[in-house]
């Protein structure tokens, strides 16, 4: 019989995290341990074995084929002991609190309005929201779901994709009363077009014409650090953006901003995900919320509330 100061499962879970992270350091700060810990532990681990399951080197780690198959063997336990937890669990309501982070268009027409429908839903579950266009490191920030919009890029980060929102170049009506329409993605020269302040951000919008794909420098006197900014500066007539249907929808269909340039519009979309630190098993207060932002964000109808 094991020896009941040994926690088998918590040493099986820090081995499995370690290989799927790929080394000692990112597996420390996902189960905020020290990466001196999760090496002694994997070393005492061996030890108790009497095998070595993982060579080290300092770029990565390799598993020996002992390791292999104390890794196959150590997935099947730890999800056996998930599906009993999630057992028991069921019949329990999420509860706790859980760290949101959204950028600021997709914050306040999509996530805020549903807000009150969630916490209706799980009234044991706070919702600790912050809204930011930085891109934060969800580990570094303490943040248990990020909304992401634009192309994800690799890492091990899980991504559940919430929709996909159609580009347009727009201007207030007041605006193209004044200074005209554009005609062709060349007559942007001789208008003031907004652009982002953002390090990550270009300032080049694409375009088609016929078998041809555009990319044009834009100018303006003015820019912005997020897209609600862009969004205002664009109803207040002060030039043209950018933006996504998501967020600019309603103003369109309430006549508030026009789109120009349709013919040369790439058709190109942004993508919408929900991200989380996976690796492990996920406290039910994150799954519930994820699970329902999957379920009740509609990109094409916002909710009620909608920021207009």
């Amino acid at each position: 019989m094991a020896r009941l100061d040994v926690n088998r499962s918590g040493e099986m879970e820090v081995f499995v995290r370690a290989v799927e992270l790929g080394g000692f350091s990112p597996a420390a700060r996902t189960l905020k341990m020290t990466p001196s810990a999760v090496s002694k532990l994997v070393s005492r681990l061996e030890t108790r074995l009497g095998a070595r399951l993982i060579n080290r080197s300092t770029r990565k780690l390799q598993l020996t084929p002992e390791g292999e198959l104390f890794h196959e063997r150590a997935l099947r336990v730890l999800a056996e002991i998930d599906e009993a937890e999630i057992a028991v669990a069921a019949s329990q309501a999420p509860r706790g609190r859980v760290r949101v982070n959204s950028n600021v268009p997709f914050g306040l027409h999509h996530l805020l309005p549903l807000v009150p429908r969630f916490s209706e839903r799980h009234p044991k579950v706070i919702l600790d929201i912050v809204l930011s266009d930085l891109v934060v490191d969800l580990m570094d920030a303490r943040t248990d779901v990020a909304i992401r919009v634009g192309p994800m890029r690799a890492s091990q980060l899980i991504a559940r994709k919430l929709g996909e929102s159609r580009m347009a170049v727009v201007a207030s009506p007041a605006y193209l009363a004044k200074r005209g329409a554009p005609q062709t993605p060349d007559d942007l020269a001789a208008h003031n077009c907004i652009g982002f302040n953002f390090a990550r951000h270009c300032d080049k919008w694409p375009f088609v014409d016929g078998n041809d794909r555009l990319s044009l420098p834009i100018h303006g006197d003015a820019t912005a650090g997020d897209g609600e900014t862009s969004r205002r500066l664009v109803l207040a007539g002060q030039g043209l953006a950018r933006l996504s249907h998501f967020h600019i929808g309603p103003d369109i269909a309430a006549g508030r901003l026009v789109p120009v340039l349709e013919a040369f519009n790439p058709g190109d979309v942004e993508e919408i995900h929900a991200v989380y630190v996976g690796g492990g098993r996920l406290p039910m207060r994150v799954r519930a919320f994820v699970d329902f932002l999957a379920e009740a964000v509609d990109l094409a109808r916002p909710p009620d509330g909608y920021a207009g």
